[in-house]
């Protein structure tokens, strides 16, 4: 089964970044709005055995193509994140909304960023700009092209890490008293504790 391996880092210097990125042949895939809508059950079965319901619309829920993927639990090897992954590609991911609320799956988590996605060799980076949190960077691949293309970023590789998402907002609020915002719709609601872990 497809696995998913990828660590994380803040990012300073957003630019100086791509340009190291693009300086060293990576490839631009995608930019702009990526929505992640995560969906459980009404006893948030999925949750609790930490699988993973998710729809990614690239360009927003109106405007770009969709996947729909499972993610497996989380194990870490060698100091990576690994998931098993299955994903399907979509045409239309309000489709895909609607077939999941069919099937008794309802909304647990929403995720909102700007993103810039490159493709270095047979590594994805990821830069991920949200409402109100740190700039991150995600390189996902095997091992060896991860790290390649942090070597490319030209960020200490100590600042990488497994860590989810959580954990880095954590790290945001403690750092700036701020609360952390990843979705647009939480500019305006209060988030509930524990519900963002990717």
């Amino acid at each position: 089964m497809p696995r998913e391996v990828e660590l994380k880092s803040v990012v300073d210097d957003i630019d100086a970044c791509r340009r190291r990125l693009e300086a060293a042949g990576a490839q631009m895939t995608f930019e702009g709005r990526l929505e992640d809508r995560r969906y459980d059950d009404i006893d948030g079965r999925l949750g609790a055995a930490d699988q993973m319901l998710r729809v990614r619309s690239f360009g927003g829920a109106d405007g770009g193509r969709a996947t729909l993927e499972w993610k497996g639990p989380t194990r870490y090897e060698d100091g990576y994140k690994v998931r098993e992954e299955i994903s399907v590609e979509a045409a239309d991911a309000a489709a895909v909304y609607a077939l999941l609320e069919r099937l008794g799956y309802a909304v647990a988590v929403e995720i909102d960023r700007h993103v810039s996605q490159y493709v270095l060799g047979r590594a994805t980076i990821r830069f991920e700009r949200y409402p109100r949190m740190d700039v991150l960077v995600e390189v996902e691949g095997l091992p060896d092209a991860i790290e390649r293309a942090i070597e490319a970023l030209g960020i200490p590789r100590e600042r990488f890490s497994a860590d989810r998402l959580a954990t880095f907002m954590a790290r945001f609020e403690a750092r700036t008293g701020n609360r952390a915002i990843v979705s647009g719709r939480g500019l305006d609601a209060k988030p509930r504790d524990g519900a963002v872990n990717g």
